[in-house]
């Protein structure tokens, strides 16, 4: 695997942390609950606890309930509280922001919605495609909802036991319905399944 054009496959996951941002599809992976949302916010800024109270000063609170806003959840209101009284939805939210404003080269989405019930899991997909267009980064969304691979990004890849089995972009991208892509989907499977099958009967 490479990012920026840096070899990155065999380092070790603490290293690459410094570069590259996840959020994990379970929304209390991504924050310590028995922390401040500051000081969450805090450690995912500096990449880490240095410095981490001497840093957190009035203009760094400032900053951080300005960006807070964004979310538009009150949170901005709650910089004090430890994360383990704030809702899955608001913690997932909350990740998402932190991780943005550490400016990743990459970032890596788990099917991050997927535990979340509808409402919060629509709030987050919006802050997702808001904070990627806004603030500029490359994203790579897993999802098993189609109707969000055809939606969102501008590239879809299609795996099927390992390997891409379809990829797509651009206005040929933008012409896909779920149907579609579920046919896409079967006709590629039947097309390799009569492969295998003459390959067995060669052999």
């Amino acid at each position: 695997m490479h990012v920026n054009g840096r070899t990155i496959t065999r380092e070790q996951e603490f290293k690459r942390a410094q570069y590259i941002g996840r959020i994990f599809q379970n929304p209390l992976l991504g924050t310590a609950g028995n922390m401040s949302l500051e000081d969450n916010m805090m450690i995912t800024y500096r990449k880490g606890f240095k410095w981490l109270k001497r840093s957190l000063n009035h203009t760094m609170r400032e900053y951080f309930k300005a960006e807070l806003v964004q979310l538009k959840m009150g949170l901005e209101d709650r910089m004090k509280e430890n994360l383990v009284m704030f809702s899955g939805g608001q913690r997932q939210a909350l990740t998402l922001l932190i991780m943005v404003l550490s400016k990743p080269d990459l970032i890596l989405l788990d099917e991050h919605t997927a535990a979340l019930d509808p409402k919060n899991a629509q709030i987050v997909l919006e802050l997702t495609h808001k904070f990627i267009r806004d603030y500029k980064l490359t994203s790579m969304m897993i999802t098993h909802n189609m109707s969000h691979a055809i939606e969102f990004g501008n590239r879809l890849l299609m795996m099927d036991k390992g390997e891409i089995i379809f990829d797509v972009e651009g206005e040929e991208k933008q012409a896909l319905t779920v149907e579609k892509l579920i046919e896409k989907f079967h006709q590629i499977r039947h097309k390799t399944f009569e492969n295998d099958r003459s390959l067995l009967s060669v052999e």
